[in-house]
């Protein structure tokens, strides 16, 4: 069997996985794995805490809290480089585009998982990371601005007082 494309390493999320070697487009690159569970035993592992859960449709989650799941640390992005797809029950993750060799894989986990577990305001991806900070500029630009017009008014205040 030929060595795995990627690497488990530290990412700004804790470990995620990076290219060791270029990985073409639409490439399989992972599957999901770790045992089955019905509804009632996906609410109770995740009441307990599992954050490995994968929701393969209505009936049936996947139970991927197992360390030898390496699709487990696929990290979450807003501008994924990657997607996971169901084959049954099975699920796997191909890459979306080319991927250059050091560059973090990741796929987009969904809306409820972002708004619920990681909360828009704390995802830590490349796209909202540069969001938070052109938000950022623009709010210090605002301020900037705001306090030159008071001084400036300040400053006409006290010439015409001086008057």
């Amino acid at each position: 069997m030929a060595r795995r494309p990627f690497r488990l390493g530290r990412s700004l999320t804790g470990l995620g996985l990076f290219a060791t070697r270029p990985i073409k487009k639409r490439s399989r690159i992972a599957e999901y794995k770790g045992p089955l569970l019905d509804v009632k035993k996906a609410e109770k592992a995740e009441r307990s805490g599992n954050r490995y859960l994968y929701e393969v449709n209505a009936r049936w989650t996947i139970d991927g809290k197992a360390r030898s799941n390496i699709a487990r640390y696929f990290n979450h992005s807003c501008n994924p480089n990657a997607e996971s797809y169901s084959v049954g029950r099975r699920v796997f993750v191909r890459t979306l585009r080319n991927i250059k060799p050091g560059e973090e894989l990741t796929y987009d986990y969904g809306i409820d998982y972002l708004r619920n577990v990681i909360g828009k305001s704390r995802c830590k991806c490349s796209r909202c990371r540069k969001r938070r900070a052109r938000r950022a500029r623009e709010l210090r630009l605002v301020r900037k601005r705001r306090e030159a017009r008071a001084a400036s008014k300040r400053k006409k205040a006290r010439a015409s007082h001086g008057r």
